[in-house]
């Protein structure tokens, strides 16, 4: 017998069909844009030219730096960055170390005492004892202390090589440049699975996305660790912004849309410790995620029409900003197409099919980075990582929740006023 013919729908089941349907084309091709973008840093990466402009200075009229280590409660792995940082090749009198204790209540104050009494020529401790809480804040006003040319930040759970401050600092003496960014590499990977995962993403992000973007010339972005900025270009963009979660990212675009460059080092490794528990890890990512919206929000436009910014610059400033709006349009785009479906609908043309099969891929086993770890692993020859590629999926579904999660809360935030809080991540170390 043949088949009933489906039921006229209303005017109403049609418009909602096709607003389902727009957005999920429109989901479609945002997705298909990021997996061409992460699969072009992949091939520049691993075929591309190569671009390490300042890597050979070594010897100069090095310029006078402030290393700034903000520390809040962190008596477990304060002792390990000064150690290494009284350590560091830079001529000493050029160079001052100033550990900031933000009103612990921990041992912290006690250890940054002992490191300033041991090595008093050196190390100039802030014990900050009132003020506007989070990282950006304590910058804010420990800059006010300092008048050296460059400030290099590190988080306390950091520890630098000794070649760190001058890597870090000779692209300087290029005039154009306000920020420079080294590469993260987490020390803790063998504690378990998590920080195992979390190495690769770090790999993939700094070894490859990153490396790629300095290579191409786009928009390399200051990290807020193992970085420094010019404080002559700090104080010409407004200094840091003490409203901002994620201050490293409003920075990297003010010093943009005034006409500096951020230049990133990936050969100037700094050791840091990774969360070690998925809870610590939900309440990282969604910091990050609110913080780098929150920069979305304040700059997408200002990136658009700036005659500063060139139109390469543009593209990726724009698609950097986005990084963290992908996983609620993919959650979005998943209920579109479920609700299709469900409303006996065809999803997509046959003709799209190729295309189809490829966002598939990059939204799942992608997202943004599935690309670049691979390439990531086979750059530094840890082959042995890539057995764990495929159980990346657990840790992007488990950020894709947790970034759409900070997305609701920073709208809700933001409409509602409420102040947003920075949460400081656990340390797992043993102390000193």
């Amino acid at each position: 017998m043949p088949q009933s013919s489906r039921p006229e729908r209303t005017a109403t089941q049609q418009t909602l069909i096709t607003v389902l349907r727009v957005t999920l084309y429109i989901v479609v091709t945002t997705i298909f844009v990021y997996m061409a973008r992460h699969l072009l840093f992949t091939l520049n990466r691993l075929f591309g030219r190569q671009r390490h402009p300042y890597l050979d200075v070594d010897t100069a009229a090095w310029p006078s730096v402030t290393v700034l280590v903000p520390a809040h409660n962190e008596e477990k792995v304060i002792a390990h960055a000064l150690e290494a940082l009284v350590d560091v090749d830079y001529p000493r009198d050029q160079l001052r170390i100033m550990p900031i204790d933000d009103r612990s209540e921990d041992m912290t104050a006690e250890i940054i005492g002992q490191f300033a009494a041991q090595y008093s020529t050196l190390i100039h401790p802030y014990f900050r004892s009132e003020g506007k809480p989070g990282k950006a804040a304590v910058l804010k006003d420990a800059t006010k202390l300092i008048d050296s040319e460059i400030i290099v930040v590190f988080d306390a759970d950091y520890i630098p090589g000794r070649g760190l401050i001058k890597q870090l600092t000779a692209p300087f003496f290029d005039p154009e440049v306000g920020a420079v960014m080294g590469r993260v590499v987490p020390h803790n990977t063998g504690s378990n699975l998590l920080t195992r995962l979390l190495d690769m993403e770090r790999a993939g992000g700094y070894q490859v996305d990153q490396q790629a973007r300095m290579n191409l010339q786009l928009v390399p972005q200051y990290g807020g660790s193992v970085g420094g900025v010019r404080t002559q270009a700090l104080l010409a963009v407004g200094g840091w912004n003490d409203n901002a979660l994620a201050e490293d990212t409003d920075l990297t675009y003010r010093l943009l849309l005034h006409g500096y460059k951020t230049v990133y080092e990936n050969r100037s490794e700094c050791y840091e410790e990774v969360p070690e528990h998925w809870q610590e890890r939900n309440r990282q990512i969604m910091r990050w995620a609110k913080g780098h919206n929150q920069s979305a929000f304040r700059y997408a436009w200002r990136v658009i029409v700036s005659p500063r910014v060139g139109f390469l610059e543009r593209i990726d400033g724009l698609l950097l900003l986005g990084v963290y709006a992908v996983s609620p349009l993919l959650l979005i785009g998943w209920l579109c197409a479920i609700a299709l479906y469900y409303l006996g609908e065809q999803l997509l043309p046959n003709t799209l099919l190729a295309l189809t099969v490829m966002v598939a891929f990059s939204s799942i086993g992608n997202f943004a980075a599935f690309f670049e770890i691979g390439a990531a692993v086979h750059l530094d020859g840890s082959k042995r990582r890539i057995c764990l590629l495929p159980l990346n999926f657990l840790n992007f579904l488990i950020s894709l929740i947790n970034t759409s999660r900070a997305i609701v809360q920073l709208v809700f935030d933001t409409v509602l006023r409420q102040r947003l809080h920075w949460h400081k991540t656990k340390r797992f170390r043993n102390g000193r």
